[in-house]
């Protein structure tokens, strides 16, 4: 009954990357403004989450995810596989793909909003202190890692998604790989995966369509050029220096 449940958690997972490029989705792919209706997946993700979090059925996913994978597996492709999407918003370009933003604004959805995951992750690690199933330390909750890659396969999905949605969407599969991987690892558990996969995907997604410099405009030949770069002191935060050419 474990296994078969174990099973039905990863192939969930499998289907959270394939949801993105289904039918279901392409509905709000000419969509401009943000839809409640977006958060649901997220959402329910990270409900899901953190329900498991601390069960007795979450311990034993991992021992049935061990037995499956086996002890001895240990794979370092997962610390790659997170930023596959990031690479993937700038060579859609190359393949003849029209992303939704230039080169400057591309590269400031992927910092800020990569920012406000990691600050959340991190928190969150901090005020949970789960530990790891495998001992190392008590940042287990949530993912790290799977929230890293689907906050950019979400950056990439709303970047093409009215491009070509097959591309779009196959950042999630980068990303899903990454979380199973994880859990494979012994390094997550399955509420953690969960978690940060929501917190990920709602991160792009909020980033995506909006964002404090989406009217910033650059180059030499703009009336105004925008310089925005981030500010420790007192306090952190972001500062701009606008200049008139």
């Amino acid at each position: 009954m474990k296994t078969k449940l174990l099973t039905l958690i990863l192939s969930s997972l499998v289907f959270i990357g394939n949801a993105q490029t289904k039918d279901s989705i392409s509905s709000i792919k000419n969509q401009k403004k943000i839809s409640s209706k977006q958060f649901i997946l997220p959402g329910g993700l990270v409900i899901t989450g953190t329900l498991l979090l601390k069960t007795n059925l979450n311990t034993d996913l991992q021992v049935n995810a061990q037995n499956l994978f086996g002890n001895s597996f240990h794979t370092s492709a997962d610390n790659y596989l997170q930023y596959i999407s990031i690479g993937q918003i700038y060579l859609g370009n190359s393949l003849g793909l029209k992303p939704k933003n230039d080169f400057e604004h591309r590269t400031f959805n992927i910092v800020i909003a990569n920012a406000i995951m990691g600050t959340a992750v991190y928190a969150l690690k901090n005020a949970v202190g789960e530990e790891r199933p495998d001992h190392s330390d008590n940042f287990s909750f949530p993912s790290g890692h799977t929230a890293t890659a689907f906050t950019n396969a979400a950056l990439l999905y709303y970047e093409y998604k009215d491009s070509n949605l097959w591309y779009a969407g196959s950042g999630f599969l980068f990303a899903t790989t990454t979380g199973i991987l994880r859990i494979a690892n012994n390094k997550h558990y399955t509420s953690d995966v969960l978690t940060g996969a929501g917190i990920g995907m709602a991160t792009g997604l909020i980033v995506s369509y909006w964002n404090p410099f989406k009217s910033v405009t650059f180059g030499k030949n703009k009336k105004t050029t925008a310089y925005v770069y981030p500010k420790i002191g007192n306090q952190i935060g972001m500062e701009a220096i606008v200049r008139l050419n």
